[in-house]
């Protein structure tokens, strides 16, 4: 993970383009009418070009004829000798090679492997081959061979595919969109899509990233970056590849369920991506966002000239998930002489947040029914559609939208979204409204997919800060006793747990489960029953076999047996029906439970998927042996808390049956989420499970139970630094750093990570902070101790964030904490620490202190840094006895930058 040598390919001083050219003629004449353009702002010199080209610029027949090396270089010479070159160039201080193609252009694995060795040492950055190459508008670097110069802008735009990357840039040309920087990225050498989403993250003049792509590398890398980038600014991702995609692992149901585009839709939520599926909901997603950015976009109303076109657009807002505002009375009272009823209209979910104007209004009229609507509480975002008639012309409908528009802008409070549709206009009065920041469209149906766009977007924001419920706190599984289990069967070489191993795992974790016993003979099953009769009035009993994993599909399950005998018969007929069809499959056994008798109960499924791009994923949807027919499904990545959990499961169908209805009662979905958050626990905890399947788990009124369960196992590999075995693409809460330490004062404190439901505890904390300390910790008067603001402190990537609190343990109170970000390079990492006002001179900030050096250094960052302010002398005088060196701040005399080289701690 690293943006490092970035600033080679996007803030050059010096470039050369080296030859002979691999493929000559019109690639090297190309390239070199883009870098005319650009030769007043940077230095370029033509290297080893044997072609007469037309160019004023400096010109040698070899590298070695240069004064020092250029900080970029853009290759055109043969494949072979790059690496010998890429040595040469990284020796001389060069930043990034770009190595441009006509076309798709693929080079040996082993030859990618020497330039990525050769370019290793001193972080030189490759981009190609196969690349269209780059442009940086704003700077005049353009060495892009695409069919469209683009236009200086602030949108980000990479690609892998030189088509779409071309197709994006004749659409922005015909709608004045412009870019800060554009990528074309082709065979991954070097530099990938995490890396750019990281570089653009911080990158002033982009205020928002589009991206397409197949496949991810890097899935870690890329959801760190990716979270952190959709935080300040809209992230836009198209992926295409859908249909070559490959299924998974077939051993269990999560694996089949979990297919590779549904994952990436998942990592793209999780991450607060606004994801899109072709190219004209790209564009329109581009138009939409690049304009307009909005907080809160989820009760909407919809203003319109005519009936029928606040009908066309509520349909596809309804069609798109789309919530309705409730118009408040005053709203409705002030527009009554300006708006119509309709009965038909009135019975729609829509009725109370649709307003269908009168035809002979004003434009001051439209004017003011818009601001009426935005200024109404109730309301987040107003879809406006217009046609022209004969008491108003289309620019006099535009320019009182546009006026709308403005005065919305200088009403206090938040921003509220507004979107257009001109029904019959031209391009010019389009770019009229363009102008004003107005995303607008020709039809309804494109109008109410752009104010989607916006909902979506500020909906995945909200996710990603929403404040997750604790678990219970009498959850504690016992882990060492589930591990045991796992590595025992390990020992064995087995990749599968029996059903009673299974069984002991789960209720390890206060999974409930039917208790299951395994039998190798029929008449041990019979045996085995007899103990279940005495409570159940019938049994199940299963041919369980490691070749033939899905039961039902071979007939392998009797139900309703009435008494040890039936279950003995049963057990008999099942193992002689599998040697007859199935020979060569290996029988393990027979087992044997009590059958549940739950009228009320709705058979669910619960499942882990090993797939390829993101390892491990949680499924869960409609259970029952019609799973993967029906495929009712939301999957999830883990780690997982109960806010996510509850979120999956409303993304099924079956969901809604939970609720209960007239014949049925209401079913614990709160257990169905807790029990989610469990089976993610288990991920982390034991890498070794590699799959599972839990079908059914039955949902009763009151709690659940697992009817069937089964466990593959594996070997995960063992990466090195803090992440060890874990397979999980997203880093999990670190629990190994749980900690209680004692003070001076023998004040014994218990310190853990920071979780996202310590909202609360930190609200709590700052309260109880003198107005004074806050001004020290912030640099300024802290009084509002926001949603939002809370959020952006508990809520954290620990992939690259850490933060500690230190808590009381009679009465759980938060005492103090101390936090660490590191940049994306993760080199080095800015420190912040706060311990509340009356506990000053325990000890306690010193502890948080010397316990964030020492996790910097176990993650492998080198160098500590943090700002004071130089009134803040007790904190410098920490900062010198703890080995910081004390400077100035070269942005404000009033701050000091303290900084630690933690790489230089002995261990």
């Amino acid at each position: 993970m690293t943006i490092r040598n970035l600033e080679g390919f996007f803030a050059p001083a010096s470039i050369a383009v080296l030859g002979p050219c691999r493929h000559p003629g019109v690639l090297t004449e190309k390239l070199i009418a883009c870098l005319h353009e650009i030769e007043a702002a940077h230095r370029v010199t033509l290297v080893g070009i044997e072609q007469t080209v037309a160019f004023s610029g400096q010109r040698a027949a070899q590298l070695d004829d240069l004064e020092r090396m250029p900080d970029l270089v853009i290759y055109l010479a043969k494949a072979e000798t790059l690496p010998e070159t890429i040595a040469k160039l990284a020796n001389g201080g060069t930043r990034a090679v770009l190595i441009p193609s006509p076309g798709y252009e693929s080079w040996p694995e082993a030859l990618i492997q020497d330039c990525r060795e050769a370019a290793r040492k001193t972080n030189l950055r490759i981009i190609g081959p196969g690349s269209l190459g780059i442009a940086v508008p704003a700077s005049k670097l353009n060495a892009l061979l695409s069919a469209e110069a683009p236009n200086k802008g602030d949108v980000a735009f990479f690609s892998r595919s030189g088509a779409v990357l071309n197709a994006t840039l004749s659409w922005a040309k015909n709608h004045n969109t412009g870019f800060s920087s554009i990528v074309s990225l082709g065979q991954r050498v070097d530099v990938d899509v995490g890396d750019l989403i990281d570089y653009f993250a911080q990158d002033f003049r982009t205020r928002s990233i589009v991206l397409h792509l197949e496949g991810i590398a890097i899935p870690r890398k890329f959801i760190s970056a990716a979270r952190a980038a959709a935080r300040s600014k809209p992230v836009i991702v198209l992926r295409s590849g859908k249909s070559h995609d490959t299924g998974g692992t077939g051993r269990t149901h999560a694996g089949r369920l979990a297919r590779t585009d549904l994952v990436y839709e998942t990592a793209f939520r999780r991450t607060g991506l606004l994801r899109v599926h072709d190219l004209d909901e790209m564009f329109e997603a581009l138009e939409t966002l690049s304009q307009i950015r909005v907080p809160r976009c989820d009760r909407l109303a919809v203003l319109a000239n005519g009936r029928s076109l606040a009908s066309l657009a509520v349909d596809r807002l309804m069609d798109l998930g789309a919530r309705f505002a409730e118009l408040g009375t005053e709203t409705r009272e002030s527009l009554e002489v300006l708006s119509r009823t309709y009965d038909d209209l009135d019975k729609t979910p829509a009725a109370n947040g649709t307003l269908v104007l009168r035809e002979n209004m004003t434009p001051d009229d439209i004017t003011r029914a818009i601001t009426t609507v935005l200024k109404d509480t109730q309301v987040d975002g107003a879809l406006v559609l217009q046609s022209a008639s004969a008491f108003q012309s289309l620019p006099e409908i535009a320019k009182a939208i546009t006026d709308a528009a403005t005065l919305d802008r200088k009403r206090t409070g938040r921003r509220k979204a507004l979107v257009a549709g001109l029904i019959g206009g031209d391009g010019a009065l389009r770019a009229h409204l363009s102008d004003a920041k107005i995303p607008n469209y020709a039809s309804p149906a494109e109008a109410a997919r752009s104010l989607m766009h916006l909902a979506h977007d500020a909906q995945a924001r909200e996710f990603l800060m929403a404040a997750p419920p604790s678990l219970p706190s009498n959850f504690t599984p016992d882990t060492n006793k589930a591990r045991g289990i796992v590595e025992a069967a390990l020992k064995t070489d087995r990749t599968w747990l029996t059903p009673k191993e299974v069984c002991q795992v789960l209720e390890c974790y206060d999974l409930p489960i039917m208790a299951t016993e395994m039998a190798s003979t029929a008449e041990e099953a019979g045996e085995l029953a007899r103990p279940f009769f005495e409570t159940a009035k019938h049994c199940v009993a299963k041919l369980i076999s490691p070749d033939l994993p899905f039961k039902s599909n071979i007939d392998g399950v009797r139900l309703g047996l009435e008494n040890p005998n039936a279950v003995r018969k049963a057990a008999e007929e099942l193992i002689n029906n599998t040697k007859n069809s199935f020979p060569d499959a290996r029988i393990a056994g027979i087992s044997v439970h009590p059958m549940l008798e739950d009228r009320h109960g709705l058979e669910l499924y619960l499942g882990l998927a090993e797939t390829q791009e993101f390892g491990p994923v949680l499924v869960f949807g409609h259970g029952g042996t019609s799973i993967e027919e029906s495929v009712d499904i939301a999957l999830e990545l883990p780690p997982l808390d109960l806010h996510l959990a509850q979120a999956q499961i409303k993304r099924t169908r079956i969901a809604r049956l939970l609720e209960g209805g007239p014949a049925r009662p209401p079913l614990d979905t709160p257990a169905l989420a807790e029990a989610l958050v469990k089976l993610s626990q288990i991920t982390i905890d034991i890498p070794e499970i590699q799959e599972l399947d839990i079908n059914p788990i039955v949902a009763l009124p009151s709690g659940l139970i697992a009817l069937d369960a089964r466990m593959t196992l594996c070997h995960p590999e063992n990466r090195p630094g803090r992440t060890g075995k874990s397979r999980l693409a997203i880093t999990p809460y670190p629990k190994e750093w749980e900690q209680t330490i004692a003070l001076k004062d023998g004040l014994e404190v218990f310190i853990r990570p920071v979780r996202p439901e310590d909202e609360e505890l930190f609200k709590s904390f700052f309260e109880a902070i003198t107005p004074e300390d806050l001004r020290l910790r912030f640099f300024a008067p802290v009084r509002d101790f926001s949603h939002r603001f809370l959020a952006r402190l508990t809520q954290l990537d620990y992939a690259r964030a850490i933060a500690f609190a230190a808590i009381d343990p009679d009465d759980g109170c938060l005492l103090g904490v101390v936090r660490l970000h590191a940049d994306p390079d993760h080199q080095t990492g800015e420190y912040a620490v706060m311990v509340r006002s009356d506990l000053k001179g325990v000890g306690l900030g010193w502890a948080l202190m010397q316990l964030i050096i020492r996790y910097a250094k176990v993650d492998g960052i080198t160098t500590i840094k943090g700002e004071v302010l130089k009134e803040n002398t007790s904190m410098i005088s920490m900062c010198h006895a703890l080995g910081f060196t004390v400077g100035t701040s070269p942005d404000d005399p009033g701050i000091a930058l303290v900084t630690l080289p933690v790489a230089d701690i002995p261990d």
